[in-house]
Formats: structure tokens, sequence, C-alpha cells
């Protein structure tokens, strides 16, 4: 039963007397109980036990998949009390709570699963890790650069399994590709376009307020957490959070992971050495997410294999001639021999000479499932595909085409071992957020 359940005035009363401690208390986690590092594989018909960050929407997706694949959730935590009522009733026997720090009070917990807005995945990830946890978070991974690095260290050390939200990756076509491109069939690519195709969606235009106060079921001040302290408003609550620089990184940042992660596992990217983009606004205002976005990356040698310019497009951009392909979405590889057009479902190879081609024989054995292949890593220690190594690197240079656009447009000289651009100070302040009093990763 949801602890939220009770009348308007007394959840009120509750939800006044959390904020007013929160605002008061340095953000805080109860001391860590579990063991420093990961535990060893299970006996795969062990019941494993699951936390939820977040409730509703992707988060509800991630906690019914990781269910689905034999896992009990226990505990759920989410700021929007009706949102949580809603989810508990297909899960009455976890326990409710809207400050997620509560989570840790359960000493317990095999999988912490983080499914909130992206300006608050970096922490409780980091203290599930901490905690030896397995952790499953939605992409982008973090908010910041400088988060994406974090993640990746402490999952490194303290040897957990992780899997980012990037369920596509798991699809057949993906690995088909991937397949294809790993075969030599198209040759050598030095060029890959990728596209997004939302002029068909809107930007959401934000509005700040010097004054509001939230709904009476929401607690808003443990939704802000470190980002900068805003008035409520319902252009930048719930999915809108999407299109403000506080809380989210717009549609670079909410499918770069997914159209990206293709060229990333195909041609076997990790960090550019250089990245610059420019963008057009969708309107003028604090809300600066871009409707419009280009972004140019550069990729360097790998294993003999020759750097990589990347671009990636959205909104009415795209690259010259993508019209005749009739696809809105789509990522294009271009080698010495032809050329790979794809989507999520879909591939079209287009070579010079057809004679030269030679069958390309399934070589990634197709997925379980995403949230599947998690629990079964979890239990027997295989690895996921899109570890925090893995999809850490990939957030990490989808996101520094924010940083770049933020920046003025400047072109990063990027520096991935020190994690800076030394001919661009200024994007220092985006690489690494700075965060609201109380509040530490």
């Amino acid at each position: 039963m949801s602890e939220f359940t009770e009348d308007a005035s007394s959840r009120r009363r509750f939800l006044q007397k959390a904020a007013a401690i929160a605002a008061a208390t340095p953000f805080a986690i109860p001391a860590v109980t579990r063991s420093e590092t990961a535990a060893a594989p299970r006996n795969p018909n062990e019941r494993l036990k699951a936390g939820a960050v977040g409730a509703y929407a992707r988060a509800k997706a991630n906690i019914d998949g990781i269910s689905k694949a034999g896992v009990d959730i226990v505990a759920m935590a989410d700021i929007d009390a009706k949102r949580l009522e809603e989810t508990s009733k297909q899960y009455p026997n976890a326990k409710t709570y809207d400050d997620f720090r509560r989570i840790f009070d359960h000493d317990d917990l095999d999988i912490l699963i983080v499914g909130t807005p992206d300006h608050t995945h970096a922490i409780p990830a980091a203290e599930g890790l901490r905690r030896g946890m397995a952790v499953y978070c939605e992409k982008p991974l973090t908010h910041s650069v400088h988060e994406c690095r974090v993640l990746r260290d402490l999952a490194a050390k303290h040897n957990n399994v992780t899997q980012m939200g990037s369920q596509i990756h798991s699809g057949t076509n993906y690995r088909r590709v991937v397949e294809t491109i790993k075969a030599g069939t198209i040759g050598d690519v030095k060029r890959v376009h990728v596209w997004l195709g939302v002029e068909q969606q809107r930007t959401i235009v934000g509005k700040r307020v010097a004054q509001a106060t939230p709904p009476d079921w929401v607690n808003y001040d443990l939704w802000l957490g470190p980002a900068p302290k805003r008035p409520f408003h319902e252009t930048h609550f719930h999915f809108n959070w999407r299109f403000w620089w506080d809380f989210g990184g717009g549609w670079l940042a909410d499918f770069g992971c997914h159209y990206m992660d293709l060229p990333f596992w195909a041609l076997d990217l990790r960090y550019p050495t250089s990245v610059v983009a420019r963008g057009e606004k969708a309107h003028e205002g604090d809300n600066m997410i871009p409707h419009n976005m280009q972004v140019d990356y550069k990729f360097p040698e790998r294993d003999g294999r020759p750097p990589v310019h990347m671009t990636w497009y959205h909104g009415f951009w795209k690259p010259p001639g993508a019209e005749k392909f009739g696809k809105k979405s789509a990522v294009l590889f271009e080698g010495e021999k032809g050329r790979l057009l794809a989507d999520y479902g879909s591939r079209q190879l287009i070579l010079q000479n057809w004679k030269e081609i030679e069958p390309v024989r399934p070589s990634i054995p197709d997925s379980i499932g995403h949230h599947k292949e998690f629990v079964e890593a979890v239990k027997t220690g295989a690895p996921t595909t899109c570890n925090f190594d893995y999809s850490g690197a990939l957030a990490e240079s989808v996101l520094l085409g924010n940083v770049s656009y933020r920046a003025g447009g400047k072109e990063l000289e990027w520096d991935a071992e020190n994690l800076r651009a030394p001919n661009c100070p200024e994007a220092d302040q985006f690489i690494k957020r700075e965060y609201r009093n109380g509040w530490t990763l």
C-alpha cells in the first residue's frame, strides 16, 4: 500500500515538512552498509531485489522490464505522489517514498534503477555504485560530461554490473549493421551522418516566473535536486524539463545516445579530438535549447583504421541529399566501396560494385532483451553491452555537442584524458556544472 493514500491536507503537510527539512539540512545519504565492491555472481535461481528512483514514464518501463526478468521491486521513490501511487498499484508490496534517499535505507538491495530527469541521474547512481549495487540508468546517463566520467570510474573501481537504458542497442537490426560495417562490406568508413527529424515535434517554449506554488502532491525541492533554485512552472516540469539547460539537454541529449550508438559500436569510436556545434533557437528567452542543431565530431585513428568525421543534425537541418532516402531519422555510413543507411529497424546497402559483395555471417548473438541481459549479468557476472564504460564514453561525446554550443559554438579541442578543452576555458562551466548548495556528487 502506498504511503500517499491519505487525504490531500495531510499529504500537503507531509510534503511541506519534507521540503522544509531538505532546505534546512545538507544533502545526506545513510552510511554505506553494503560491501564496497560488487557481489560475486549469484545463484541463477536467486530472487534479486531492486529499488527504483523514479516510478513513471521511462522509469516505469524500466521497472516493468526488470521485474519481468525475475526481480522483486521492493522500494520505489518519486517526487510526484500521484504518479507514485499509480505505479504502486502494480507493485503493492514495494515500499514507497517521495525522497529517493530513503531507498538506501534498504541495505539488502541488489539493483538500483534510476529513471529520473537527466539532472538527477548522477547522484543516486553514484551512491548505488559506491554501495556495490548493480545500476541501471536511463540515457543519456547523466546531465554533464563530468558526471559521465564519475560514474564510469566508480563502476570500474567497484566492479559493478551496469547498463545504460539505450534499448535500441538490443535490437537485431543494429547488430546486422555493425556486422556489415566491421566485415568491411563498404570499405573503410571516414564519414558518418546522423540526423533526427523533429520538425513535426515541438520544442517547448519555457517560461520563467518570479513566484509559484507547486502542486500539493509534488516534492518540488527534491525534484530540483542539485539544479539551481527555480520557482515551479509546468513548462519545465515532467517531460518539458528536456528543453531547459538546468535540467536536460534537448533533442541531442534525448536521442543522441540512440542514434550515435550505432556508429560508436560499428566503428569502435571512443572520444573525439574535436567538437563544434551550431544551432538556431526556436524562440528567444531563458530556454536556450536549439530546435535546429548541427554538431561536427572528429575521431582519431583506431588500430590502423582512418579518422572519422561524424555530423549530427536535428530539426530542419539534414545532410545534403538526405531527402532522397525518405528517412525522417537515420544514420548514413560513407565508405570507400559504398554506403550503408540504417535506422532503428531497417538497413540499406548502396554499393559501387555489387559483384564484390560477400555474405556477412551473423557474429553478434541476438539479445535476450535489454533489461533481461542486465539482470542475467547481475546473476552470472556476464558482461552487458551498454555498461558504463562503453555508454559513458558515448554519452560524454553526445553531451560535448551541447558544451560547444553553450560555449558560443567554439570548436573544442578535446583532451579526453584530463576532461577539458584547453583552447576553450569558458567551456569548463558546462563540462562540470555547479550544484545547488547542500548537494554533492
